[in-house]
């Protein structure tokens, strides 16, 4: 039997600056889903990035090597991650001037 679970990582979320989602343990999933909604954005030159990060123990942090385009606009985006040991998280960032991302962020797994 396959198993699912969508996990909401931020809701409604101001970003400005950097930042790192919760970690969410997922050893038993053999594969993942990122998504991000960028609802809102202010600011000149808003661009946020964000990269896959994976930890054997959900405490220190490498990135993946997968990474969303610069979001620069209101809409939806997704990255798909396979093996990724026993956690999961994003972390980027908002660049510009004055900048305000307003996002709702999900991860989907699946056994």
């Amino acid at each position: 039997m396959r198993h699912c679970i969508t996990v909401p990582l931020e809701r409604h979320k101001d970003l400005s600056n950097s930042f790192a989602t919760e970690p969410y343990e997922c050893g038993w999933a053999s594969e993942a889903m990122f998504f991000i909604r960028v609802q809102e954005l202010a600011g000149e030159g808003a661009a946020l990035t964000a990269a896959v990060q994976v930890s054997a123990d959900g405490i220190h942090w490498v990135d993946e090597g997968t990474v969303f385009p610069p979001l620069t606009a209101p809409g939806d985006a997704f990255v798909r991650v396979q093996h990724f040991g026993g956690w999961l998280r994003l972390a980027g960032r908002v660049e510009g001037v004055e900048t305000r991302m307003n996002v709702m962020m999900h991860l989907v797994l699946k056994s």
